[in-house]
């Protein structure tokens, strides 16, 4: 839009030797927006989480949704190249990603220890004593504990198995069009789902406290932001489609703030395993 509207003015009144620099920095600006602009968001949900020292109010499902979906990016780019700095803005979100897991993680873990201790140290008898749960581990299969583990180091080798298979399984169909299309698809699909575990989160709560309505902001400024960089950039017609479903799912928990602010619930008490109350 600048490029179309200012730069041709320039060039009339004789500033041509002002465009080309100008074009280069208005590139460099998008790029490096591009890049680390994704990331912005999560800095104020960090900081809060760190400050609190709670993060029941972020749903760690959305670390996952977004890894898998910057991993599968990375494996479209072998098969369909694309500009290189959405590669590199999904190396830097799975590091971003992974430093929100280990801080959910230790937080975590640090609360349910403080309240065991608590625990024994109030009961008067053995019996009233509550016994320490099993650690949960990725290499346990438990699929009612999965991404509900103990340690980050367990985040990290299922990070890594996901990379391994799905790599294997691109290597051996990366000549296949139908193969590649679907893979830039799901990443982009997946991406756009990033906002939903929030939702849900939200809801089970009926309350948004403990999450970051400034992540939220960033999160609509951003993707609008991306939106508008595929479409300029005419980036593979997958990204553009799923950039917009991103906008509206934002806009969706901006709605349930306003809700929720004005109209407070009594949080729903969940007697189901504790996965489910914890997981997401």
């Amino acid at each position: 839009m600048l490029k179309d509207f200012i730069l041709p003015i320039m060039e009339e009144d004789g500033w041509e030797w002002l465009v080309a620099p100008i074009q280069q920095l208005i590139s460099w600006g998008a790029s490096a927006a591009m890049v680390f602009g994704g990331v912005v968001p999560y800095i104020p949900q960090y900081r809060d989480i760190k400050r609190t020292q709670n993060a029941e109010g972020f749903s760690t499902y959305v670390c996952l949704v977004l890894m898998v979906a910057n991993i599968l990016r990375i494996l479209f780019w072998f098969g369909r190249h694309f500009e290189s700095p959405l590669v590199l803005q999904s190396i830097i979100m799975i590091t971003t990603m992974l430093l929100m897991l280990k801080l959910c993680t230790e937080v975590r873990v640090t609360n349910d220890l403080n309240v065991k201790r608590r625990s024994f140290s109030a009961a008067d008898s053995k019996d009233e004593e509550i016994k320490t749960p099993p650690k949960r581990s990725f290499l346990d299969f438990d699929l009612n504990y999965f991404w509900h583990w103990s340690k980050f180091t367990d985040y990290v080798q299922c990070v890594l198995a996901f990379t391994g298979v799905t790599g294997y399984i691109t290597y051996l169909f990366l000549d296949s069009i139908i193969f590649v299309e679907t893979l830039g698809f799901l990443a982009v699909f997946i991406e756009a789902m990033q906002g939903i575990p929030q939702l849900y989160r939200n809801y089970q709560n009926r309350s948004t406290e403990g999450m970051s309505v400034k992540m939220v902001l960033m999160w609509t400024s951003g993707d609008s932001f991306k939106t508008v960089y595929f479409l300029l950039n005419q980036a593979p017609f997958q990204f553009s489609v799923c950039g917009l479903l991103q906008v509206f799912v934002d806009m969706a928990i901006l709605l349930q703030v306003y809700f929720y602010s004005w109209h407070p619930q009594k949080p729903t008490s969940h007697t189901t395993h504790p996965a489910s109350t914890k997981a997401l």
